[in-house]
């Protein structure tokens, strides 16, 4: 009897490959747009309106200020794919955003004094056994917005994995539209330390270092639609699904372990190379909604892909000549990787009109290396990514939805 029950606390503790399914809902752009409060939103935002500022962490008794900022990541408002998590003892279950381009963990509490919690789940402290305050305060600044809240440690539960006493923030202050209209709670981070606000491992480190995972990889499929003959959406944590993708890995050394970090080769339009044609950064990003980059560079392909501007800051194409328009090509680690106008044009009903948006975004965000790219979902949903902790890499294949000939080959010369 005690080898069987020794057998089975074995069983239950051993690493595992856990599979957290998300959901794709219409974006936030579209939401605000159809509320008729876009435009309210853009006005009066910051100059980087999708730019997502971190405040650094305060220490105890400080008041609670907002505005403090150090410059992170963006597009918080168009984050699509989100999947379910719990805290505490008995379990509460809150939907996140599963973001590699930040790393904290943070919930609405049920302090919160702000409207946007009353519309999404709150996490009780009071009701949990396993809770444990921690009393130091943080502040996240975004563009039309701010989140302030406390500091925490609890049992975190993702798809059935345990992890024990993991920092969290709860948030108790969540104004601006973005927060309340998002149909998430909250926000999982899974980008390296350094990115942390909340003091502490983030998730996924927690997991590598109570051995909870097969491998220190996590991996994201993400369905361009809801189908039923696509495959759902998924985090897989612990390795990747070779079903879920084509062909072979392009494996890229991350250059910068703060965010995932990679050198880009180059950008081409219609096989001509139009951008950073000598290199440059991007971020693999699954909590950034479109493409991102330099203004300069992104303005110029707006042109080359006849998008033209509204008073709002978006980017309209005609709808008819979607296919005709040219392809966008990423070069990484000598691999082309190929968008077409049907990946990367945006389609939303308006009524009873059909509108059609670029999904490239002009976001400048400053490195030690020069001016980043994001490679957002509308990038990862043509592509199967993977997240390499042990070798500090991240692997890129075309997904399985798609035709693996027509998206993905070898880099060729490109003509300047």
């Amino acid at each position: 009897m005690l080898r069987l029950l020794l057998l089975a606390v074995l069983c239950c503790s051993a690493p595992a490959l856990i599979r957290v399914p998300l959901r794709r809902e219409r974006s936030m752009r579209s939401r605000l747009r159809a509320a008729g409060l876009l435009h309210d939103f853009l006005r009066d935002g910051s100059p980087d309106t999708f730019g997502r500022r971190y405040a650094p962490c305060l220490p105890p008794g400080t008041p609670l200020q907002l505005g403090r900022s150090g410059e992170r990541l963006h597009n918080f408002m168009d984050a699509q794919y989100y999947g379910e998590i719990s805290l505490g003892t008995p379990q509460q279950n809150f939907s996140v955003v599963f973001d590699t381009g930040s790393a904290d963990l943070w919930v609405p509490s049920s302090y919160c004094v702000s409207e946007a919690c009353a519309m999404h789940r709150r996490f009780k402290a009071f009701e949990s056994t396993s809770f444990r305050h921690d009393g130091r305060m943080f502040g996240i600044h975004y563009g039309s917005g701010h989140l302030l809240g406390v500091m925490a440690r609890e049992t975190l539960q993702v798809g059935g994995l345990a992890v024990l006493n993991q920092e969290f923030g709860e948030s108790v202050y969540e104004p601006g539209a973005a927060f309340l209209m998002a149909k998430f709670d909250g926000v999982l981070g899974m980008a390296y330390p350094p990115l942390a606000e909340i003091l502490g491992n983030p998730v996924f480190d927690n997991m590598m270092a109570q051995k909870a995972v097969e491998e220190p990889v996590f991996s994201f499929y993400l369905s361009r639609s809801t189908s039923s003959t696509d495959p759902e959406s998924e985090l897989l944590l612990g390795g990747t699904d070779e079903a879920l993708y084509h062909g072979p890995i392009t494996w890229l050394p991350v250059t910068a372990k703060g965010y995932w970090q990679i050198k880009m080769d180059s950008v081409a339009v219609q096989g001509v190379s139009s951008f950073c044609p000598r290199g440059c950064q991007a971020i693999v990003d699954t909590g950034t909604s479109l493409i991102a980059g330099p203004t300069n560079d992104i303005l110029s392909l707006q042109q080359l892909i006849g998008a033209t501007p509204t008073n709002i800051g978006e980017y309209l194409i005609d709808c008819v000549r979607v296919s005709s328009l040219p392809h966008v090509t990423f070069v990484l680690g000598g691999t082309e990787f190929t968008l077409t106008a049907q990946s990367y044009v945006r389609k939303e009903v308006l009524g009873d009109k059909q509108l059609c948006f670029s999904g490239f975004q002009a976001v400048d965000i400053l490195s030690p290396e020069g001016p980043l790219w994001i490679l957002g979902d509308l990038f990862l949903t043509e592509f199967y990514s993977v997240f390499d902790r042990g070798q500090d890499r991240v692997g890129l294949a075309p997904a399985r939805h798609l035709a693996p000939a027509r998206h993905l080959a070898p880099a060729r010369h490109l003509a300047n």
